[in-house]
């Protein structure tokens, strides 16, 4: 078939008339467009839109960047400068730890030993391999208290072994599966660093240009009056990853958060981290939950506390629903840090609480407050006790050891001295066997109850209340407004049922002198766990005298369970320790989980794949940067 020429196509037209040529002209056009639709459309049918290489993305924040040497870092934005960086041995992903730069983890010994093989063909960024030399120079930094190091705490008695060029053994006095967290080490390059003399290591040029392991590296550090105010990152060519699509990341610091989010509201900055929810036209907002809580704390060692009835009586008029919803308007309730379905809750009951506290002995005055009423006859332990013993002293021996759970859980009043009251006694003695045992030369308590012993029980129990007992605590929380009004809620319940409350709120420095002297009866504060869910800091004996045990708790039973749990490595026998520890806690009456905050994530709509999945702490948003993207392309 042969296309008209141009003369006879000039003819076709001359013969038709105007009005034919307008409809000549428009079928045509209607022609070429749905040629052209069904050309596009086949395109669009054959062909999928995938993340393409190309944009920048600006990182806002007001927080000071003074290191990016992981060994020092304590910022947001150092941290987050330092996960782009530098890559970690190991990762931990929820409940699960993968390999980074390591190929392989072998644990032995029972969990002593740790055994790291790192991959073949990683590079630093000037393209000289990442060997153990580099792990094992990296610890060694740590461990030398003239290099200063935070981390220093976590290797304290670790010892490291070269094995070969990609191999490193850990070697621990103990087993601990805390210590997989450690494997998220972050190496330095020893050919960069060794150099360095360690009484100035803090202040060396090179904390600010560390060479880079990770999916990025630095271009540029901008400074004005000695201050960074921005730094620009590039994609590291060597990197052994995932190559990422974003080109450049640049942080831009910021005097103050108005004016940050002032530049995003501008289209200046793409992405910034807040402690509020922000509308802005287009960014999406993401909420960040880390593995932390904020919780009511009774303070054991409290006068009034040490009574178990009184902890009772407040957890149950802790209106936890009303906290919420006034607070959040929904429900963001953590019943538990250690779980997500636990049975650890106190049901709201005002009614039942004051009960308690009657029974007590705490009765409510003219003024609406509770006392209990000085005593004008108080008992005391006079003669000699042993097993097969009856009578009224028994039972006020039995109610004087069922003040102390782990000596006398059972809390059975029968008035007769049986096996079980004798066990009792021996715990009770070797507890306080400085003033009973060892004045004898003894070491194990032997059940009887004389002179030494109910000297202590007259002093432990039956101690005289010359005056009246006010029923009054001391409520102590961070200025911060849910903090705030968690501890007004909790005050106006606890004023209904006849306590005297002393609200005190500090601000963020002041509080931490409080929380070293532990000067208060019930604290409002957060918590947070580190990337391994380790209760020990938190709630051993040992850290009684410590911030980080905010009840003052100490508990052999409890101690017991926090050691073995750091032995155990398979995750179902961990978690069975972990529920008995938890029913342990419950039983203490000793904190109140309430509330999780998120942090707010504001990333402008241009940038796509961004996950909160699996976050353990903030800078980990940035573990899966090679998702992001912000330029698009076709392909079939």
């Amino acid at each position: 078939m042969k296309f008209p020429s141009k003369n006879q196509l000039q003819q076709f037209l001359d013969v038709l008339s105007k009005k034919e040529k307008f409809l000549f002209s428009f079928f045509l056009f209607l022609f070429f467009c749905s040629l052209t639709f069904s050309l596009y459309s086949l395109y669009l049918k054959k062909t999928k839109i995938i993340p393409d290489f190309g944009g920048t993305i600006v990182e806002g924040t007001t927080e000071p960047i003074q290191t990016l040497n992981p060994l020092f870092i304590s910022t947001q934005p150092e941290k987050d400068i330092v996960q782009l960086l530098l890559s970690s041995l190991f990762e931990i992903k929820g409940e699960e730890i993968f390999p980074n730069l390591a190929e392989k983890l072998e644990i032995l010994d029972s969990g002593k030993t740790f055994k790291v093989k790192l991959k073949e063909k990683i590079f630093w960024e000037d393209g000289k391999e990442i060997t153990a030399d580099d792990v094992e120079f990296t610890v060694s930094l740590i461990q030398d208290p003239e290099v200063k190091s935070p981390l220093r705490i976590d290797w304290l008695g670790v010892e490291v072994e070269k094995l070969s060029d990609k191999e490193i053994l850990f070697k621990l006095r103990e087993p601990s599966i805390s210590f997989l967290k450690n494997l998220t080490l972050k190496p330095l390059p020893k050919h960069q660093f060794e150099r360095i003399p360690r009484s100035s290591f803090l202040l060396a040029t090179e904390n600010f240009f560390p060479l880079s392991s990770g999916p990025y590296k630095i271009e540029r550090i901008k400074k004005k009056d000695n201050k960074i105010e921005a730094i620009s990152l590039i994609r590291n060519e060597n990197y052994f990853g995932e190559f990422p699509k974003v080109v450049k990341i640049v942080f831009l610091l910021f005097e103050t958060e108005k004016k940050l989010k002032e530049s995003a509201k501008e289209g200046i900055v793409d992405t910034f981290l807040s402690k509020e929810k922000e509308v802005i036209p287009k960014f999406n907002v993401f909420e960040i939950y880390l593995p932390r809580y904020f919780a009511l704390f009774l303070n054991l060692k409290s006068k009034i506390l040490k009574n178990e009835k009184i902890r009772e009586a407040i957890l149950l008029s802790v209106d936890k629903k009303r906290i919420l919803k006034e607070n959040f308007g929904e429900i963001k309730n953590v019943e538990s840090p250690f779980f997500k379905k636990s049975e650890f809750n106190f049901n709201f009951d005002l009614e039942s609480a004051e009960k308690i506290l009657e029974e007590a002995g705490f009765v409510k005055t003219e003024k609406g407050f509770r006392e209990k009423k000085a005593q004008e006859k108080i008992f005391e332990f006079k003669r000699n006790l042993k097993m097969g013993d009856k009578g009224e002293d028994v039972k006020k021996l039995q109610e004087c050891l069922s003040s102390f759970e782990e000596i006398y859980p059972s809390k059975e009043i029968s008035g007769f001295f049986g096996l079980e009251t004798k066990r009792a006694v021996i715990l009770f003695q070797e507890k306080f066997k400085d003033e009973i045992l060892t004045p004898f030369g003894l070491e194990k308590g032997n059940g009887e109850v004389k002179e030494k012993t109910r000297e202590k029980l007259n002093q432990v129990c039956f101690q005289e209340e010359k005056e009246n007992l006010p029923l009054k605590v001391s409520l102590v929380t961070v200025k911060d407004k849910i903090a705030e009004k968690t501890a007004q809620i909790i005050k106006e319940n606890l004023e209904k049922i006849g306590f005297q409350v002393d609200l005190k709120i500090f601000e963020g420095e002041k509080i931490k002198d409080v929380l070293q002297k532990k000067d208060y009866d019930l604290l409002i504060f957060g918590q947070m766990y580190d990337k391994i869910l380790d209760p020990f800091p938190f709630w051993h004996s040992f850290e009684a005298e410590e911030i980080l045990n905010l009840s003052n708790l100490e508990d052999e039973k409890i101690d017991e369970l926090l050691i073995e749990q750091r032995k155990v490595f398979d995750p179902q026998k961990r978690k069975e320790i972990l529920e008995n520890f938890e029913k342990e806690l419950f039983q203490k009456k000793c904190v109140y989980f309430l509330y999780n905050i998120p942090v707010f994530y504001h990333l402008s709509e241009k940038i796509k794949g961004f996950s909160t999945e699996n976050l353990k702490a903030l800078e980990e948003r940035f573990s899966e940067i090679e998702k992001w993207f912000i330029k698009e392309k076709r392909v079939f």
